[in-house]
């Protein structure tokens, strides 16, 4: 019988578990020094006991910069078969998470594919497939509803899942006070929001955090915090609801902890280039340490449209991420693809400015630029070019160019990324 339901419980126990053993095989770490980062949540280590595909990761203080891909069926996405050959794609560029999005109709049977088929990771936003798993409308939806969703996800082999339940009665009035000029960007956090409001209730993930958590610890999940707060656009960023939200997370990260849930905690969304590093040194500071699930930061608010782009510019910066998301679920194949390796290529400079190398302790920066410079040349490869003969080309401009023609091509007028 084993002596512990978590990697967190196991860690702290003093045992290192077989997870732990194949994370810091990865890591080039002493396992001992990885049980005791996992021991005190400066690293998680998503491995859901139903997960039998999986090659576990670690995410946290002192491990590389690991690349989180998102995907999933939705209204304007419905082709599965579409979607598992974006999971194969994210595969194939090492991504170590998958995160399934799915927001339409019967979801579980594309999860169930996703959990046989990944040795990455996989992520669930629970809240999302509420009203599809459920067949209600979103005001007849009960707490106990949402937990049952949450409880079917975990048994499915989900590793992490995004619970928002920082947004509460006191965050939403800060909220309200100070304004903002894009309101509530977040779905999940919009979702919650939108039911508070229509059922006069209190956020069911945080008024029952404490049997949110029990089921949780059942399966070995991860919790990550959702950030439903976090700023939509830059001239919302750092502000009051932002930060008491943040404050609220700090509280729920150690409630977690005790009862031996492992923790990432997500953020910050729009902010300007000079407010990221306050922002990830205020995250590990009120969410002590715990790992920091990155969306963006995105700094500015005209790249949509160009994701596989600003991925780029969004990422680097962020030189205290641990945990890198490429949000990209509405493009193509192409597209994806792009985007995978442009913050693949990110996470690794990341992983260099932190002496956190590929190759191990030894390696040096021009290890770790050789290591780079082969992605690249795997993606161009792919259409008979080299590095030595992309000269002085504007790949922007010939960019825009093939979006002119998607459009034409597709004969409506609309932008297709499969017909670039």
């Amino acid at each position: 019988m084993k002596e512990y339901a978590t990697q967190m419980e196991a860690a702290k126990k003093g045992i290192i578990t077989p997870q732990m053993r194949v994370v810091a095989e990865k890591e080039y770490m002493d396992p001992e020094k990885l049980r005791e980062l996992v021991a005190c949540g400066q690293v998680a280590i998503p491995a859901n006991i139903h997960h039998t595909s999986l090659s576990p990761e670690g995410i946290g203080t002192g491990l590389r910069t690991k690349i989180n891909v998102n995907l999933g069926v939705s209204g304007d996405c419905r082709e599965y078969a579409e979607e598992m050959r974006k999971v194969q794609l994210a595969i194939d560029f090492g991504a170590e998470a998958i995160m399934d999005l799915s927001n339409y109709g019967k979801t579980n049977g594309f999860r169930k594919a996703l959990l046989e088929k990944s040795p990455a990771m996989v992520g669930t936003v629970p809240v999302y497939d509420a009203i599809g798993y459920l067949e209600k409308d979103l005001a007849s939806i009960t707490a106990q509803d949402f937990l049952q969703v949450v409880s079917a996800h975990a048994q499915e082999g989900v590793d992490f899942m995004t619970i928002h339940a920082g947004i509460n009665r006191r965050t939403v009035e800060a909220f309200r006070r100070a304004g903002r000029r894009m309101n509530l960007v977040s779905r999940g956090g919009s979702l919650l929001f939108a039911w508070m409001e229509m059922t006069g209730n209190e956020n069911p993930f945080f008024e029952y955090y404490d049997e949110l958590l029990d089921l949780l610890r059942t399966y070995d999940v991860t919790i990550s915090l959702g950030d439903a707060l976090r700023p939509g656009c830059i001239d919302d960023s750092s502000d009051a609801g932002q930060i008491c939200e943040l404050i609220e997370l700090g509280s729920l990260t150690k409630r977690a902890w005790e009862k031996d849930v492992q923790v990432m905690v997500e953020g910050p969304g729009h902010m300007a280039l000079d407010e990221i590093a306050a922002n990830m040194k205020l995250e590990k500071r009120l969410c002590h340490d715990a790992p920091f699930y990155v969306l963006g930061p995105l700094v500015t608010d005209i790249a949509p449209g160009y994701d596989h782009i600003g991925v780029a510019y969004m990422k680097a910066p962020a030189a205290y991420s641990t945990f890198a998301d490429a949000y990209l679920p509405y493009g193509g194949s192409i597209v994806y693809r792009d985007g995978g390796y442009t913050v693949l290529g990110s996470a690794h400079g990341i992983s260099v400015l932190e002496r956190v190398f590929d190759a191990g302790p030894s390696a040096t920066a021009e290890t770790s630029m050789e290591s780079l410079t082969a992605y690249y040349e795997a993606l161009l490869a792919e259409s008979g070019e080299s590095l030595d003969s992309l000269g002085e080309t504007d790949y922007y401009a010939e960019y825009d160019i093939a979006v002119q023609q998607a459009q034409s091509l597709s004969g409506d007028g609309q932008y297709t990324h499969d017909a670039i």
